[in-house]
């Protein structure tokens, strides 16, 4: 039923993109040559001629949303990784049009006349317009299964702290869709119920349990001292023709996403993924670095120069404060700031962090902090290759020794550079907030980070981080 409806549902999207692919097209006409909006010249093409493309750019499209998995179920896909996948498709195509384009224009007089303008703003369109549609798509299934319409019903094998997470997961998101009837373990007794899902008989009971069920699913989640009878267990299932996934009880040991190799057919897990452990990920993030410190660099002069002077003028000493950070593979480095306290001995500096209406700070030096200008020198750690414009934020040595040792997987964030801005600090973690926490968001970050997310958390950092509570 679920697969019926999957498919119904596939089809649904194709017809709604083949819709939008035709309607984004024919408005970027619309927008070129008729709207009045932006001048064309003389001689162009036919609207006929250009309507006769959508023969191939409308199936061509769908073949490539298709390639960039759109069309996959999206019960707990992220939206972000849905609006990349279209922009991704889009850019794809839109290459591909000038291609073909450059191609036929040697053979055919009529395509040195086709407008590559008309093709960008068909492009933009198109973006904007599918994930609109695909919103409101996802808007209504999600409305749709809160009211127990559309689900999919799951059966667990085994009882252990990965059943509870999931079944957490689930029943605080409802919008997915999913309707687990119950657990099977061999150690807790039939009845036992967690958050309402009732243990209801032992693993020996699947055989029986699978061809009277309308199952859509089957979750393991074995216990680890229990994994010895996953092999069986999995044979079962795949007798049964229901869709088996494994949920692993290791989340202890592994709290987030593993990253999965292929050794000539075993399968290795490594304990974490690091996306920027891969020399081109590294390399581009790189080169957005050195662009980004090189345009807030001079976007930013006058503010700098401003503070400068300000500085300099209220109170005695240099201009600019450098401090030493722990940062990429434990490596101590010199960040700058733009000085905000009054001259100190190194003991009085190591004091500790900073407090409401501490004393050593100056009076210029409040305005600074609370409106993080005093970070803005860190530009030029970020070209010296220091720091990264988006990363967790680094720490002092003394910190990092404190803290290795009582927040576990700590030392992991400096398996990247650090950054001017983070994770942790747009979501309100700075200053004197959660260690802890900080660490959870880092992680988050280091394990998932894309272009998309560093572009987002710069964004998120202009309305959020600038101004915070906990800066002082």
């Amino acid at each position: 039923m679920i697969k019926d409806n999957q498919k119904h549902l596939n089809k649904l999207h194709v017809i709604v993109d083949g819709f939008v692919v035709f309607f984004s097209y024919a408005f970027a006409w619309w927008l070129k040559f008729v709207s009045g909006i932006l001048e064309h010249g003389a001689g162009v093409l036919s609207f006929e001629f250009y309507m006769r493309a959508l023969i191939v750019i409308v199936p061509g499209y769908i073949l490539l949303y298709y390639a960039f998995h759109l069309y996959t179920p999206k019960r707990v896909q992220g939206r972000r990784l849905e609006f990349s996948n279209i922009f991704m498709a889009n850019t794809v195509g839109l290459l591909l049009a000038f291609a073909v384009l450059y191609a036929l224009q040697s053979y055919f007089a009529e395509f040195q006349n086709f407008s590559r303008e008309m093709f960008f703003y068909f492009y933009f369109t198109n973006i904007v317009l599918e994930e609109a549609a695909r919103l409101l798509i996802r808007h209504v299934l999600r409305s749709i299964r809160k009211n127990g319409y559309n689900l999919k019903h799951i059966l667990l094998v085994g009882y252990s702290r990965a059943a509870e997470q999931y079944i957490d997961r689930i029943q605080q998101n409802p919008q997915w869709g999913y309707s687990i009837k119950g657990v099977l373990d061999d150690n807790i007794a039939p009845g036992t119920a967690y958050k309402g899902i009732k243990v209801i008989g032992d693993i020996d009971k699947l055989p029986l349990i699978l061809p009277e069920n309308r199952l859509d699913e089957i979750a393991i989640t074995l216990g680890l001292e229990e994994y010895f009878k996953l092999e069986k267990i999995v044979a079962e299932c795949e007798k049964s023709g229901v869709h088996t996934k494994f949920i692993p009880d290791y989340g202890n040991i592994i709290p987030t996403k593993p990253y999965t190799e292929d050794l000539l057919g075993l399968p290795v897990i490594n304990i974490r993924y690091v996306p920027l452990s891969d020399t081109f990920r590294a390399l581009l993030k790189r080169c957005l670095d050195v662009v980004g410190s090189l345009f807030c660099i001079l976007l930013f002069a006058p503010v700098m120069l401003i503070t400068a002077i300000a500085v300099k003028t209220t109170s005695r000493g240099p201009l600019i404060f450098k401090q030493q950070r722990v940062g990429l593979h434990n490596t101590p480095f010199w960040m700058y700031k733009f000085r905000t306290m009054y001259v100190q001995t190194e003991e009085e500096e190591q004091k500790g962090w900073t407090t409401p209406h501490d004393p050593r700070i100056t009076k210029i030096g409040k305005i600074l902090r609370k409106t993080s200008l005093d970070e803005m020198p860190q530009f030029f750690n970020v070209l010296k290759g220091n720091m990264s414009l988006v990363g967790p934020r680094p720490e002092r040595p003394q910190y990092v020794e404190k803290f290795r040792e009582e927040i576990p997987r700590y030392m992991i964030k400096h398996q990247v550079r650090p950054g001017i801005t983070g994770w942790a600090q747009v979501n309100g973690y700075r200053g004197d907030t959660s260690i802890r926490k900080r660490i959870e968001y880092d992680l988050y970050y280091i394990e998932n980070w894309t272009v998309g997310l560093d572009i987002k958390i710069l964004f998120m950092t202009v309305f959020r981080g600038f101004i915070n509570k906990n800066a002082y």
